[in-house]
Formats: C-alpha cells, sequence, structure tokens
C-alpha cells in the first residue's frame, strides 16, 4: 500500500543525516527542536515508491522524537517512553484525535467519535469490556475455539492443506459475531470479512490532510445491509437465552439515549473491525513465530497441563511477546494544539505527532535483543523495560483500546485448544513480510498442514 501524505515537496529548511538513536532518561534543561530528517531522504524515499514505515524507520536513527517536513505540515515522530506517557496518557485532551483514517468505514463509532460523543459512547461501552465484562462472552469464545479445533482435527487426519489466514480470521469474526448476535458466524459475515479486506487496504496509513475518504462503494454497501438486518431482527427477537447477545443490549441502551439507528450500526462496525482485525493478526503473527521458534512453544507447553493456570501464563507471554513484535495499533496519529515540550523538544501547535508502538517495542536501546522473540521476557521481567510508554501494544490512555481484555482473552481460548493439540507448519520457509496498513498483518495468505501433536491432549472444556 502506497503511504497517504501530502503530496507538495518538503521545505527546504535545514538537514540532518541519519545517525545513533541513544536514549536519554531525561531532555536537556533548555527545550530545543527535533532533529530533522533532511530533505534529500526524504526526496530519495519518495521517488522511490517507499513505505510509511521505511521513512519512520529512518527518521528513527536521528532518535527517539525526530521531525519530518512533509508538505507545509511538521510531523514528529515519537518513541520516547516518557514522551509517549505526556501525550498519550498525561495530556490527551492537548492531543487530540484530529480525525480518523477509518471514518469512512466506522462512522461515528467509539474509535472515530471525539469530545463528549466519545465519552458517552464509550462510557456505554466499557462496562462490557471490563476483566469482570468479558466473562459473559466466555461460551460465545469456547464454541468458536471448539468449531476451528474440530476443522483442524479433520485436516490433521486427511492430510490437506489449511488457510491460516482465512482460518484464524473466521474465528475471530465467529467470537465477535457470537458475542453480538448469539449466533454463530453465517454465509452473510463471510461476505462481511471479504469486504473488511477490500475496505482496509483502501483506507489511508494516515488521516488524509484534506479530509477526503476514498470511495468505499459496494463493499460498504455490503456490510452496510447485514448489519442493518441483524440489527433490524434483534429489535423484534428476544436475546437468546445464556447469550451475551451484546446487539440487544446495545440497542436498549442506545433507545434510552436517543441515538440515531446508524449510530447503533456504526458501533456494530466498529465492534467488527476491532473485534477480528486485531486478535487474527495477533494470533496469526504467533503462529509463525512459533514455526521460527519451535523451541518457545515446547517451553510453554511444558509449563502446565490443558487447563492450568501456569500454562495459561505461558499462553499469556507468548501473546504479549507477539504484540511487542506486531502491536494491535503499530501508528497512533495525535494533533498537537498548543506549544508544548515533549521529552525536552519543542513541540509547536499544529504539529502531527506519530507515537509510534512498532518502533518503541523494537528499539534496543529499550528492549535487549530486540528483535527476538523471547516470550520469557513477561514472565521472568527479564530483558523488559519498566518504564510507562515502553510497551503499549494497545496504545495507552483514555483512548486505549477498549477491547483489549477482550482481545486476550479471545486469542488465550483459541490457544488452548490448539497449541497443545496440533501444530500448525506454514508451507513457506520464512515468516511473511509485514503489510503496514491500518494494522500490521502478513503480506501474503499463510498455508499450512496441520498435524496432531503425539502427546494430545483434550480440547479445553469448561
Amino acid at each position: 500500500m502506497s503511504p497517504s501524505l501530502p503530496s507538495e515537496e518538503p521545505c527546504a529548511t535545514t538537514t540532518a543525516a541519519p545517525g545513533p538513536s541513544p536514549h536519554t532518561p531525561a531532555g536537556p534543561s533548555v527545550p530545543t527542536a527535533p532533529p530533522e530528517l533532511a530533505v534529500e531522504h526524504i526526496q530519495q524515499w519518495r521517488q522511490g515508491g517507499g513505505e510509511l514505515i521505511d521513512l519512520l524507520r529512518l527518521a528513527h536513527t536521528l532518535g527517539p522524537v525526530s521531525l519530518l517536513r512533509l508538505g507545509s505540515k511538521s510531523t514528529v515522530l515519537l518513541t520516547d517512553p516518557a514522551g509517549i506517557q505526556h501525550v498519550l496518557a498525561l495530556n490527551p485532551d492537548r492531543y487530540p484525535k484530529r480525525s480518523h483514517r477509518a471514518r469512512a468505514l466506522l462512522g461515528d463509532g467509539v474509535l472515530t467519535a471525539a469530545g463528549e460523543p466519545w465519552k458517552r459512547q464509550r462510557r456505554l461501552l466499557q462496562s462490557y469490556f471490563t476483566g469482570q465484562g468479558i466473562r459473559r462472552f466466555t461460551s460465545a469464545m469456547q464454541d468458536a475455539a471448539r468449531h476451528l479445533a474440530a476443522r483442524w482435527g479433520h485436516h490433521a487426519d486427511s492430510g490437506e492443506p489449511r488457510d491460516l489466514t482465512a482460518d484464524i480470521r473466521f474465528y475471530a469474526l465467529d467470537v465477535i459475531w457470537r458475542a453480538l448476535t448469539g449466533q454463530g458466524a453465517t454465509t452473510d459475515t463471510i461476505r462481511i470479512l471479504g469486504a473488511l479486506d477490500v475496505i482496509l487496504t483502501a483506507l489511508p496509513l494516515l488521516p488524509p490532510p484534506d479530509g477526503h475518504q476514498p470511495d468505499l462503494g459496494e463493499h460498504l454497501v455490503t456490510i452496510h445491509s447485514i448489519v442493518d438486518a441483524a440489527i433490524a431482527d434483534a429489535r423484534i427477537t428476544p436475546a437468546p437465552p445464556g447469550g451475551p447477545a451484546l446487539l440487544h443490549s446495545l440497542i436498549r441502551a442506545a433507545d434510552d439515549h436517543s441515538w440515531p439507528d446508524h449510530l447503533i450500526r456504526d458501533e456494530v462496525i466498529t465492534l467488527l473491525v476491532a473485534g477480528q482485525e486485531t486478535t487474527a493478526n495477533t494470533l496469526i503473527w504467533l503462529h509463525l513465530l512459533l514455526d521460527q521458534n519451535p523451541e518457545e512453544r515446547a517451553r510453554a507447553l511444558r509449563a502446565g497441563p490443558t487447563g492450568s493456570a501456569d500454562l495459561n501464563r505461558a499462553f499469556q507471554a507468548l501473546v504479549s511477546e507477539t504484540l511487542r513484535l506486531y502491536p494491535v495499533a503499530w501508528l497512533l496519529p495525535r494533533h498537537a494544539t498548543e506549544d508544548d515540550i515533549v521529552a525536552g523538544h519543542h513541540i509547536p501547535a499544529g504539529t502531527t505527532v506519530l507515537a509510534c508502538p512498532y518502533l518503541t517495542h523494537r528499539d534496543p536501546a529499550l528492549w535487549p535483543e530486540a528483535d527476538r522473540f523471547l516470550p520469557h521476557r513477561f514472565t521472568t521481567g527479564h530483558h523488559r523495560p519498566t518504564q510507562p510508554g515502553a510497551y503499549y501494544p494497545f496504545g495507552l490512555g483514555p483512548r486505549a483500546c477498549l477491547g483489549a481484555q477482550f482481545a486476550l482473552r479471545e486469542a488465550l481460548t483459541l490457544l488452548e485448544h490448539l497449541l497443545p493439540a496440533y501444530t500448525a507448519t506454514p508451507h513457506a520457509a520464512a515468516p511473511a513480510d509485514a503489510a503496514f496498513g491500518i494494522t500490521i498483518s502478513p503480506a501474503a495468505t499463510i498455508h499450512i498442514t496441520v498435524t496432531r501433536r503425539p502427546q494430545l491432549s483434550s480440547p479445553v472444556s469448561r
């Protein structure tokens, strides 16, 4: 995907060459301008048709706070933990989301809303996604996981290859659809998955400077029609007994607050995108990483028997380390509304600030052996920084991902069913390249062969 950035040429100002990027615990006593990426580097990047992540990696070599002149706008790349904490957690009102790159898809849902509407919507939803709240979705997760585990068992016996990408994405969509409606995924929800693929690929990496959004055409119509039908059905159908039926609860709460129907639809689509995209990518990357690091899989499975607390902690470490390397929200754009000082550097009002978990998490000044997959960082505490802002795969502060606990529980549920019982071996010899879109996903479809593990454990039953 080509980067979505202003088309005009950068201004000719001071030019700094890339160099080492040491972290310092505190900035200088007198604020300074961030080091600036040389104009010629930006021009070479434009001419070469590079991806946005390539430009950000180059800027990051200047340090944890660096400046890029992109057209008439100043953009600051921020990876410094203290600076991240300052911008995202301590001063969110000073650094709001100016717009959202996915507004064309998500409408006025909680991810794209701002100000008082955002606060009202988040208050309404947050009780469903606390540690206590997500317990109501346990059966939905277990049913979806058992369904996929049974399919893997069939293909392990037949030797037929599987599409890992499709399997994991279907599981994630199945979970969120069960949570919303109390029913498993259908042919219509599979159509949603296909439409989301096209739309998420078309969306820009950054909010368009002119506010222009891509024409999503028939794919958006497909999603709207299916979601509208589900809402209409929920209005006339009682919630299934014993099921979570989040959609029914959402409709009741929305009616109490006099929400228009389109806002209910926007929230449902937001939950579908967030609930499907985040968990699916994390689980796909984790399977690829385990294939490349089989000793880490063996270490986790030695932690304890299926269903034990020790095994659960080991699986949590696998997920946490995967999220370090491939964070759910890899780029968090914010807009400075007033002059400020961040990590010892002056940030003028009007500056776009790009907090980048992907680069923070891979900074060797913060994370020893930063590019290695070392899940024990999250069980022993070794090779792991402790300062706030050094690890934020779901964002940070009041706008951190509302469904983080849901996504983690969803991922762990599937691992409990699959890892003790099956081995998934990708047909490619190396992990797929990463595609940096709205999220970080493998650039190619992953085909696998599924085999049963010799010491087969029974699927988790709770």
